[in-house]
């Protein structure tokens, strides 16, 4: 008589097509909701207080562009993107940036005229990071900056001088403003107003 083998040769078949189906239904949804989002896009982009913004992050190489709000309304789908965009490139955690700084960094870019995405040197940051970047960089990281709270962006501008990018930014009084000639980017954020 012989034993029956464990598990079944047919169970190693059905493990695999049920992975394979959990996995399609996976990339069916994130693909219609990637639809969705698309179809959002293109509907707003046209509306004349549609406000965009374009990016691309120096560290990941990713790059987005979308409209993020219109009107006094933010689109979800956006902020979520911008939010992953804007991760801690270090540890990978994902903060909820303040939609203020969108607002501003809009403001910006109108106010200098720039065709240009804003290239992100760092966006949100992670306690931990903060706190690595404090003991291993010769100075410039804050005990409590407000990369930390998700209310800071390092960025510049290709074909925009530092100096007119830092000097627009605080224009606008929108918050705070750090200007980093040595290593090429303007911090700005949405806290008090204040520079250096």
């Amino acid at each position: 008589m012989n034993k029956p083998t464990f598990p079944p040769p047919h169970f190693e078949h059905h493990a695999a097509r049920r992975h394979f189906l959990r996995h399609a239904a996976g990339l069916a949804v994130a693909g219609a909701a990637v639809a969705r989002a698309q179809r959002v896009q293109a509907a707003v982009a046209s509306r004349p207080d549609a406000r965009r913004l374009d990016f691309s992050h120096t560290h990941t190489g990713e790059q987005l562009s979308l409209v993020y709000a219109v009107g006094s309304e933010y689109l979800p789908a956006a902020l979520t993107a911008l939010n992953r965009l804007l991760r801690d490139h270090y540890g990978g955690q994902v903060g909820s940036i303040d939609p203020a700084l969108f607002d501003l960094l809009f403001k910006v870019q109108r106010e200098l005229q720039a065709g240009a995405p804003f290239q992100v040197i760092s966006g949100y940051r992670s306690p931990v990071t903060n706190t690595t970047l404090r003991k291993t960089r010769g100075g410039g990281v804050a005990k409590h900056s407000l990369h930390m709270e998700a209310k800071a962006i390092d960025i510049r501008i290709a074909g925009v001088a530092l100096p007119d990018l830092r000097d627009a930014a605080q224009s606008l009084q929108g918050g705070g403003v750090g200007f980093y000639p040595r290593e090429q980017f303007v911090h700005v954020d949405t806290g008090r107003v204040r520079r250096w």
